[in-house]
């Protein structure tokens, strides 16, 4: 399954834990007071939001403190969406990472150490959440090879979701605004649903991708610096009658290991590709992959300083001030690129997050536009599984 990130309010717990091997002994800072970049031995060092890890692909073999959560996180961990490839499969819907269309027992998704399972299961995690959280705004973007009659219908009521649904009438057909998060909110149209397949915009409500976003192409194409191509199957990343735009951003064969490096610097300087690309059109949706893997600030940075702009007129949103008028900023500069005080020894055990991250609230959250950057992220397990 690939997932998907958006800004948001709701101020979430999560404890994370991916098997990982560091070096350590004793760090400057300890009990949950170590920044991002400074060094750590255990999670339990790092501050809310961050874990303790590394990044040996770019020589930083040392542990440190690790951004793992949004600033203003929502969902689990800050995600907000799903990209779902939706096959016909054991007469049911099946989430599949396949090939020509059908889905194998190789390739259907399976969580590990527990029984395969149809799509709905993962759908009813959704509405859990959406239940749960009555201002949060999910988005799921579905790969579609389903052929059942009406069989994402059925899906989506069976899991509990249509009373959820944003009505495909009432979207932007010409590249117009997005109605606001609270308007949205209050008339609970919270879960955003788009499909490769054209015939089901008409024949099942459902709203075709193509006619609302834009997308740069996937895989190797999508991290080359410097180049910022639109996939094929989309509208040239300049086009004024969509009004949605996601930048992928992973390579072809997707290696965990090299994340980190790749969500470094070479992250934010494609960003700043694609914005020009597009007009000097920020995206909206950034789909990467091991999300949590960076060398620092990685991806969370990223989106801070995507969104930061237009949410309050500053470089990113950690300089943004409650009551602040727009373009009154703090000046907190988060830099991504300090080399981190490295201790010795070893350790083997879990990456952990300690706790959620701060809340910000803006005077502007309940005008703003639907429209700002979230993020996409495939899995973050340990070995090669997708959704």
């Amino acid at each position: 399954m690939k997932k998907s990130l958006l800004g948001g309010d709701a101020n979430q717990y999560l404890l994370l834990f991916v098997s990982a091997t560091f070096f350590l002994t004793s760090s400057a800072c300890s009990n949950g007071e170590c920044q991002v970049l400074e060094s750590c031995s255990a999670a339990t060092d790092c501050a809310a939001g961050l874990y303790c890890g590394n990044c040996p692909q770019l020589g930083k073999t040392q542990p440190f403190c690790i951004r793992g959560q949004a600033v203003v996180p929502t969902s689990i961990n800050g995600v907000r969406g799903l990209m779902l490839d939706m096959y016909d499969f054991e007469n049911d819907i099946w989430l599949c990472h396949s090939f020509h269309g059908q889905c194998l027992n190789i390739t259907a998704f399976v969580i590990i150490f527990s029984p395969v399972q149809p799509a709905i299961n993962t759908l009813r995690e959704v509405e859990a959440f959406l239940s749960l959280n009555p201002t949060e705004i999910v988005t799921i973007i579905i790969e579609d090879y389903v052929h059942t009659p009406r069989g994402l219908t059925k899906l989506f009521v069976d899991a509990g979701l249509d009373k959820y649904l944003f009505p495909v009438s009432k979207m932007p057909r010409k590249g117009e605004d997005w109605p606001t998060v609270t308007d949205m909110a209050q008339q609970n149209h919270r879960l955003l649903v788009f499909t490769s397949d054209s015939s089901k915009e008409g024949t099942e409500g459902i709203a075709y991708q193509w006619r609302y976003m834009v997308e740069n192409d996937p895989g190797d194409p999508g991290v080359e610096q410097g180049s910022c191509p639109n996939r094929k199957e989309s509208k040239p990343l300049t086009s004024k009658t969509t009004s949605l735009f996601l930048q992928n951003y992973f390579p072809t064969m997707p290696v965990q290991a090299e994340a980190c490096k790749e969500h470094s610097a070479p992250l934010m300087d494609l960003v700043g590709t694609c914005y020009k690309a597009a007009g000097n059109v920020m995206p909206n949706f950034l789909a990467v992959n091991f999300y949590m893997r960076s060398d620092g600030g990685g991806v969370f940075d990223a989106l801070d300083r995507m969104n930061g702009p237009s949410l309050c007129g500053c470089v990113s949103v950690t300089a943004c001030q409650t009551g602040a008028s727009f373009g009154a900023c703090r000046n907190n500069a988060v830099s991504n690129s300090t080399s981190p005080r490295g201790p010795s020894g070893s350790f083997s055990g879990t990456v952990q997050l300690t706790g959620s991250a701060s809340r910000i609230d803006l005077t502007s959250e309940d005008k703003r536009d639907f429209i700002e950057a979230w993020l996409l992220f495939f899995n973050e397990q340990v070995g090669e599984i997708e959704m």
